[in-house]
């Protein structure tokens, strides 16, 4: 008898990875990454399987993904169908999955333990949430049921989340770079799939859609195709033995792995041709393909990296600061993309300024110039040896992600033929320098090797064709041959032929040198940072890292001024001097970036925020450079009108984003005193000047009040040297505490209900959106808002199974707490097809359903909840960005919360069921008087397409035709006798566009049995029982529409009637306001008991410590 393999238990990790790691082989040929992390406070697994889109079938497209969808809903041994998810949800866990080109994943997270205790083992007990999820997880690839009841409602769903996308100009640029493709390469499929080629189409043909599901599975879902990744507490032995107990059943068909090498994406038709396209938003892109080799096999070199550090460099002498320089871009990036197994393309993608969009044969010149000047210089090792350095610092100090990014991202790298012990390492560190390698890299960035695609929605305008499933408008043509001789030229320059101003990098002063962290034992870390200055002009905080240990650091800087958003106009202002800042800065900041080190620089409501974070070394160097260049901005009127230009582009384009993203600024605009819409920034942009920006910049940094937080592997005097950097540097008068911004929300009365509504930008969209949102209270109630807490939790799942699942409402369905500034409340987000006033039914109805089911919950499910959200809230920060992103929340706030998370637990831990009842009934119940309700409807312009095309559709008579033959080759196959003239007869009273479609059916076929076939009543009524699992595939196959049963759904209570607000002014004039943020702890209580000095050499004088 086989037995499992051990594949490697020695894998090449980070220097501070405390896990345990082994790579398994199981009988059936089955490979799994087993992790054992004795701290993690969550359990994960994925399964990455050897198949995706590619392998459609050319005639139904979507079918992999479609399949994708199909496995959640139900397997044999757990054929409930969102049992899964119930579990998940139940043990604060989620899931999800995704179908790419050639693989398709699946991951879930759960909580690592059954305890409330976040650091209780599980002790390899099979009671562990793991093992649970675990076992329903595994039935997935073993026997799914594919259940007909839900494949019309899956369907839908895909063709929803097709339909979200139909309107992103990512997903149409990205469709028409595949449909221009070669037919012959998979790599021309229409991947997401819609009713239209998923059942309609199918149907038409004669095929079981259903039958071609199971097929596909059956066909390239096999144990030797699939990769898995498991971590938990579990010790390795342990997490061996349940996969291979859970995983044993999973058929090994001795599947190939997926590889296309005798055909390329681009043929020789499709290369040396110009696509013109017609974005969506109003963007100027120029993209060049090169057909590049497949670098699976290359992972101790990876040559592409050399070519997109060099082509893709932003600094001095690079292709960006010249072209830039010219007024011709605003942005480059270059790299490879892998197809699949057996091709790649390398691409080089500029954002284009208008002057660059007239001139961009010009720039495709100068990127084949500096083609020609890398291949002048023999590859150089010294590049090389600084970007393989990087790679090692980054491996070596690399810190934990979350779960399921870990678990999904590492089975899908097991695809790649590594050696197994470097898993973790193999695609992140280049281990040698190639020259060869290159040189042969750089031979496919040939004259006679791309293909060009121009993005602008003006040029050239006379696009002739239209992408078949997105609509893009286009226009191909082979690439003028003058135009591709003087390519030819420039990929022939000489030395003598090149321009000075290319040149290639200098070395990187930005490399960091000092990469030793001084690590204490300490008991336990601590909560929160310190306050070490606190006087009129500044606040500075600080907390030495202390449970990461790695040489990195951030640092948060805001320089609070009112000024800053005052109005739109200061607003807009200050955007654009960030935005000039950020340009004036490129070409110095990007060696910092590449050595890990990076800067934000934004405007907010209190004042512009400075963000550094990465390798500590050289953080203050990058520091003083950024604030010298917005104390000493020259604003040069080319430069300006670039950016100004770009902004406005940027504020245009917001009304085309999706829906559901663009529906919470109106909530918050509607919840805030003072605050502005896009539009109303839109129309402060054009007057504005450069003169305007350099008169109002010193007023922005005349006058400010200072707070930072300094955080990692950074000491106290340190911390204290950045904000006198920014003191020194800027000089600036002291804000006095009586002109800060008090951020305060507008308050809903007890029993409103305001509905605002808004005509979506996007002509074209078919998507509504509705947020319906109830005003709770205030944040500084920790009894209510653990209530409102527990609530989303209770609401989540149900709430997005009831809403889109068996309702199909939309793809985008959200339920949930929503805090603002100072208040907070319980929402409801559905983008869909469906009117708004439809959507608000339909979330009333939901909340009265959820009422009763909360009545009825046993008190075993509401004290699972609690603990599932006690789990989520105890989780722990994973890396240091999260724990200075958590302290700097609590900062910006001004709430000062550091340990709100075990406040929470606090508080949810003495909430009873009749708690959570009255306060649903309160402030959540449709038809509470006392509750406080805001709606914002996003009202689209357009209806969407029938899913059938331009094909007619067969009338209902037709389809009843179709059907009542159906039934008769059915009964004639059970040798019942078939009076083909009654049973049509027992129809006629079947409405198909009915929702009580299905029962009326098998009303007509129980009668048609009874009265005209005389068929026994027991097996009559097998048949009906029979018929009704058969009519959710039978129908769709047919071309007929399940429609859900009206009378099937909760029932919506009568609501008040609500009031439309017309007039914004006075809509916020009515409303009363909030305080400002209140302190949850005493600012005093975070500062020092003593004055300490800590040197850069660790040496303390004097005690310091928090007094909390």
């Amino acid at each position: 008898m086989s037995t499992t393999e051990r594949v490697a238990d020695k894998l090449e990790k980070p220097a501070l990875d405390d896990r345990s790691y082994r790579v398994i082989r199981l009988p059936n040929q089955l490979e799994a990454l087993l992790v054992h992390d004795p701290d993690t406070d969550k359990a994960s697994a994925s399964v990455n399987v050897n198949v995706g889109s590619f392998s459609d079938a050319d005639d139904m497209p979507g079918m992999a993904h479609a399949v994708e969808h199909l496995l959640f809903m139900g397997t044999e041994k757990y054929p409930v169908e969102n049992d899964y998810n119930q579990y998940l949800s139940a043990h604060s866990g989620y899931s999800n999955a995704y179908t790419s080109s050639t693989e398709t994943n699946y991951y879930f997270e759960v909580a690592a333990s059954s305890s409330q205790d976040a650091d209780a083992s599980t002790n390899g007990s099979v009671d562990s949430p793991l093992h649970g999820a675990l076992d329903r997880f595994a039935q997935f690839f073993i026997a799914p049921l594919f259940l007909s009841s839900t494949l019309d409602r899956e369907l839908k769903a895909v063709d929803s989340e097709n339909k979200k996308n139909l309107q992103s100009d990512t997903w149409r640029l990205n469709q028409l770079k595949k449909s221009l493709s070669s037919p012959k390469h998979p790599y021309h499929h229409f991947s997401t799939g819609n009713l239209q080629t998923l059942r309609d189409e199918p149907t038409k043909r004669g095929v079981n859609i259903r039958d071609e599901f199971i097929k596909f599975h059956h066909q390239n879902y096999s144990a030797n195709r699939m990769k898995l990744v498991v971590l938990g507490r579990e010790e390795l032995d342990e997490l061996e033995a349940w996969v291979g107990s859970l995983f044993a059943g999973v058929v090994n068909k001795d599947l190939p792995r997926n590889r296309w090498d005798d055909v390329e994406p681009f043929s020789d038709k499709e290369l040396l041709t110009q696509v013109f396209a017609k974005p969506v938003m109003d963007s100027r892109l120029l993209d060049i393909y090169f057909p590049y080799q497949d670098e699976e096999a290359m992972y101790e070199t990876q040559p592409s990296r050399y070519l997109s550090h060099l082509i893709g460099h932003e600094g001095p002498g690079s292709i960006l600061a010249h072209i830039k320089a010219k007024g011709w871009a605003n942005g480059l990036s270059a790299g490879v993309a892998p197809v699949c197994p057996g091709s790649a393309f390398f691409t080089v993608s500029i954002k284009l300024t208008e002057d660059g969009l007239k001139r961009y044969q010009e720039i495709v010149e100068i990127v084949f110039q500096y083609i020609s000047l890398i291949k002048q210089h023999k590859p150089q090792q010294w590049i090389v040896d600084e970007m393989k350095g990087m790679t090692e610092v980054d491996f070596k100090f690399r810190q934990k992600s979350p779960a399921t990014s870990f678990t999904s991202k590492l089975s899908s790298i097991m695809q790649q033929p590594l050696p197994r012990d470097w898993l973790l390492s193999g695609i992140s560190v280049i281990r040698r320098f190639d020259s060869q390698g290159i040189t042969k890299a750089l031979s496919y960035l040939r004259a006679d090797n791309y293909r060009l695609t121009l993005v602008s929605q003006k040029f050239p305008g006379d696009w002739d064709q239209q992408e078949k499933w997105y609509g893009t408008e286009y226009r191909v043509e082979a690439i003028p041959s003058e135009f591709q001789a003087a390519v030819r030229k420039a990929a022939n320059s000489t030395a003598a032929d090149l321009t000075s101003e290319l040149h290639l990098p200098h070395k990187n002063e930005f490399i960091p040198t000092k990469l030793t962290v001084d690590k204490r034992d300490v008991t336990e870390p601590a909560k929160n940072p310190m306050l070490i200055r606190n006087d009129e002009a500044v606040r500075t905080w600080w907390k030495k890292d202390d449970r990461f240990w790695v040489p990195k650091a951030n640092a948060y800087i805001t320089l609070r001024n009112p000024l800053a958003k005052a109005t739109p106009e200061t607003a807009v202002k200050a955007n654009l001097y960030c935005e000039m800042v950020k340009d004036a800065l490129e070409e110095y900041s990007y060696d910092a970036e590449i050595a890990g080190l990076e800067y934000q620089l934004s405007s907010y409501s209190t004042g512009i925020d400075i963000d550094i974070g990465g390798y500590s070394d050289k953080l203050a160097v990058l520091l003083e450079k950024v604030l010298v260049s917005m104390r000493d901005l020259e604003v040069k009127p080319d430069r300006f009108d670039i950016i100004k230009e770009r902004v406005l582009r940027g504020l245009r384009n917001w009304d085309f984003q999706q829906p559901y993203r663009q529906v919470g600024e109106f909530t918050r605009w509607l919840g805030s005193e003072k605050g502005w819409l896009n539009e109303q920034y839109l129309a402060e942009v054009e007057p504005l000047r450069a003169e305007d920006i350099s008169a109002f910049y010193p007023q922005l940094l005349r006058q400010m009040h200072i707070e930072c937080l300094a955080h990692g592997n950074i000491h106290k005097e340190d911390a204290l040297h950045i904000t006198d950097l920014v003191e020194s540097t800027l000089r600036p008068r002291t804000l006095p505490k009586s002109q800060w911004q008090i951020r305060r929300n507008l308050l809903l009365p007890p029993g409103s209900d305001f509905t605002y509504r808004h005509i979506l930008g996007d002509k074209a969209n078919v998507n509504h959106c509705i947020e319906y949102y109830l005003y709770v209270g205030s944040l500084a109630d920790h009894v209510l808002r653990a209530k409102l807490l527990l609530l989303g939790q209770m609401t989540e799942e149900v709430g997005f199974d009831q809403l889109r699942t068996k309702e199909q409402l939309g793809y985008i369905v959200f339920t949930g707490a929503k805090f603002a500034a100072t208040i907070m409340g319980y929402r409801v987000i559905i983008q869909s097809e469906k009117p708004t006033s439809y959507l608000e039914e339909r979330v009333n109805a939901f909340l009265s359903l959820f009422a009763s089911r909360l009545d009825s919950m046993t008190q075993e499910a509401f004290e699972g909840h609690k603990k599932s959200l006690i789990n989520k809230r105890l989780e722990k920060v994973k890396n240091l960005d999260q724990e200075s992103e958590r302290f700097w929340t609590q900062i910006s706030s001004e709430h000062f919360s550091f340990v709100q998370n075990e406040m929470d637990v606090a508080n949810v831990k003495p909430v009873t069921k009749q708690d959570m009842v009255d306060f649903f009934n309160h402030y959540i119940h449709p038809t509470s008087p006392a509750r406080a309700k805001l709606s914002v409807h996003m009202i689209a312009q357009s209806t969407p397409k029938p899913a059938t095309g331009d094909e007619k559709k067969p009338s209902p008579a037709e389809q009843k035709d179709h059907l009542v033959a159906v039934l008769g080759e059915y009964f004639t196959s059970l040798s019942i006798s078939t009076d083909q003239d009654q049973l049509t007869k027992r129809f006629e009273r079947v409405d198909l566009t009915g929702r009580a479609l299905i029962p009326s059916i098998l009303t007509a076929l129980s009668t048609y049995m009874r009265e005209d076939a005389k068929v026994p009543e027991e097996q009559s009524a097998a048949i009906v029982e029979q018929g009704q699992k058969m009519m959710g595939s039978v129908l769709p196959e047919l071309g007929i529409e399940i429609l859900v049963d009206e009378e099937d759904l909760p029932s919506a209570p009568t609501v008040k009637e609500t009031v439309f607000i017309e007039d914004v002014f006075a809509y916020k004039s009515g409303l009363a306001l909030s305080q400002g943020p209140v302190p949850v702890t005493p600012l005093s209580e975070f500062e020092e008991k003593d004055v300490a000095v800590v040197d850069g050499d660790g040496n303390e004088n004097g005690r310091s410590e928090s007094k909390l």
